[in-house]
């Protein structure tokens, strides 16, 4: 008993997303030194954070108005750069998804983008070349000393960074 009405109940989907999140939230007190927190969120949801390892952290005392803080210093994984901030013990804060991937190094597109090749085969163009020592280490292992290199890519947050070069071992 199909009839034309059948067709206004049927669903297209032109997009699909996995859902999966770029953070997770994880208590303050349970962070420790050397892992990774985003520091500079304004907690308003946009992913204005900044992903950083933490270098040092203190705890003061609980004190006569509520609860012990937690005083972060940490450097985004990306720039270096140190942020800080101060935190109740008992609140949430975001911890970024850090991924640290390695990758052949194919060729170095004239437009400033790494051409790589991923373990499975495929070739991956989107990170933008690195600067400062990180660009002579990869200038003089691929073109200098024609080196097969590998890259070392740190992803976060949604963002790209070629962090270190290396000689590929030889197989």
């Amino acid at each position: 008993m199909a009839d034309s009405n059948d067709a206004q109940h049927e669903l297209t989907f032109d997009t699909a997303d996995a859902g999966a999140s770029l953070t997770f939230p994880m208590q303050c007190s349970a962070l420790r030194k050397g892992g990774h927190v985003v520091l500079g969120d304004k907690g308003d949801g946009d992913m204005g954070g900044k992903p950083c390892k933490i270098v040092e952290m203190s705890t003061s005392k609980t004190g006569k108005h509520g609860h012990a803080k937690v005083h972060l210093i940490g450097t985004d994984i990306f720039t270096g750069k140190k942020l800080e901030e101060l935190c109740p013990s008992t609140h949430n804060m975001k911890v970024p998804i850090v991924r640290r991937l390695e990758y052949q190094l194919l060729d170095i597109s004239e437009d400033g983008f790494l051409n790589m090749l991923t373990e499975t085969g495929v070739e991956k163009n989107d990170v933008k070349l690195p600067s400062g020592a990180v660009l002579e280490k990869l200038n003089k292992l691929f073109y200098e000393d024609k080196k097969d290199t590998n890259v070392i890519i740190t992803s976060a947050m949604g963002q790209e960074h070629c962090l270190d070069a290396k000689e590929a071992p030889n197989n």
